[in-house]
């Protein structure tokens, strides 16, 4: 894979900030439909880089970094309330599970039995169901982070639940170091044989949040190969190369040079909605999935991960229907997921990697984004 030759400069001190002392803050903000109180908690580092989530679901609502001049900037794209967040579908920066990405014709076998699972995507099951982690309150608790800020959020879902075999007891981890890496890691047990697979769906866009099109954001994936889909979106179990066609992103591209093909692929997601086989070397356990670079702003974001795959998906169902945190609508293209994961339809895919966790086991991963202004390609983290 062919590098990213710019110069560079970290997006590191932000002026007057340098020696801060990383904090967490919670403040209260609403209550749900049922009653439950919810809080939003402010992790600050150092240098001023602040990223702010919610204990419903999970929800990152802000990932405020500066660009090349020092200006700060929200990346990621929110809603308005609590209300939208509990009653409009995109799982805006959530936590994603059970099982994130689609199970086909929302059932799965295992140990011989079949599981019917919710669903919430025509046929399918899509991101755990229409009332999975993203729609649940977690407990969320300071969680000590040498160099930086972090907190733990929990949550045990019941055996049964969105009809998910298995009491399965997850944790995850945010972590904002001072080397302004934003790291979530997530853990899980079962009672009960089971499926997961997590991710976290924020829709970044590096020009800022509600600043338009993401087209002209530049985008490289460490992948050679991609998993095509048939017209429902679920993988065909073929593992395709990228090369000639519209997926290929080893080298850096604009976003937008080949949205509008129309190649069959792109036709069915509207754009892209598409899982990347990572590359991996051998014994590596992290390795290096994408990075993204807005030439207008120089925000530069680089993306780190355990998980054997990479969905980028461009927005394609934002119409405009739903006005954002920034105040404006959100429309296609306005962002961009990187979302680390296991491929889509997995448990009926047995040709690839498996999402079985056993009772005895402990799920672990690890995704890791970095952000800086103009920078080259980095060292993997140790």
């Amino acid at each position: 894979m062919r590098g990213f030759a710019i110069t560079a400069t970290l997006a590191g001190a932000v002026t007057g900030t340098a020696n801060a002392t990383a904090t967490l803050d919670r403040t209260s903000y609403g209550t749900t439909q049922a009653g439950q109180p919810v809080e939003i908690f402010t992790m600050t580092n150092q240098h001023g880089l602040h990223v702010r989530f919610l204990s419903y679901g999970g929800v990152i609502t802000e990932m405020v970094v500066p660009d090349r001049a020092g200006r700060l900037d929200n990346v990621v794209l929110g809603l308005r309330n609590l209300r939208d967040y509990e009653t409009l579908s995109a799982h805006y920066g959530a936590i994603t599970g059970r099982f994130a990405n689609r199970i086909a014709n929302a059932q799965f076998t295992l140990n011989g039995q079949t599981y019917h699972l919710i669903a919430n995507n025509g046929s399918n099951s899509l991101h755990g169901g229409p009332d999975a982690l993203d729609k649940q309150v977690w407990t969320v608790s300071p969680t000590p982070a040498p160099n930086g800020v972090a907190a733990t959020l929990t949550y045990v879902s019941k055996d049964g639940e969105q009809n998910f075999p298995g009491t399965l007891t997850t944790h995850v981890t945010y972590t904002l170091t001072n080397d302004n890496e934003l790291r979530i890691d997530y853990q899980a047990t079962t009672d009960k044989d089971t499926v997961v697979n997590f991710t976290n769906h924020s829709y970044f866009n590096l020009a800022g949040n509600g600043s338009g099109s993401v087209e002209h954001q530049m985008l490289l994936i460490n992948a050679e190969r991609y998993t095509p889909t048939g017209p429902d979106q679920i993988p065909t179990g073929e593992l395709a190369p990228v090369e000639g066609t519209p997926f290929d992103f080893r080298q850096m591209m604009p976003i937008g040079a080949r949205l509008h093909s129309a190649t069959q692929q792109m036709v069915y997601a509207h754009g892209y909605d598409h899982n990347f086989v990572l590359n991996r070397k051998l014994g590596e356990s992290t390795t290096f999935a994408a990075r993204a670079y807005d030439p207008r702003s120089g925000r530069v974001l680089d993306c780190f991960t355990t998980e054997p795959g990479l969905q980028v998906y461009t927005s394609n169902y934002l119409n405009g229907s739903v006005v954002g945190s920034s105040g404006s609508t959100y429309r296609q293209t306005e962002g961009f997921t990187l979302e680390t994961q296991h491929f889509p339809d997995s448990p009926n895919k047995p040709g690839f990697p498996s999402t079985v966790l056993k009772p005895g086991q402990e799920f672990r991963s690890s995704t890791m984004f970095r952000f800086a202004t103009d920078a080259p390609l980095p060292p993997l983290p140790r």
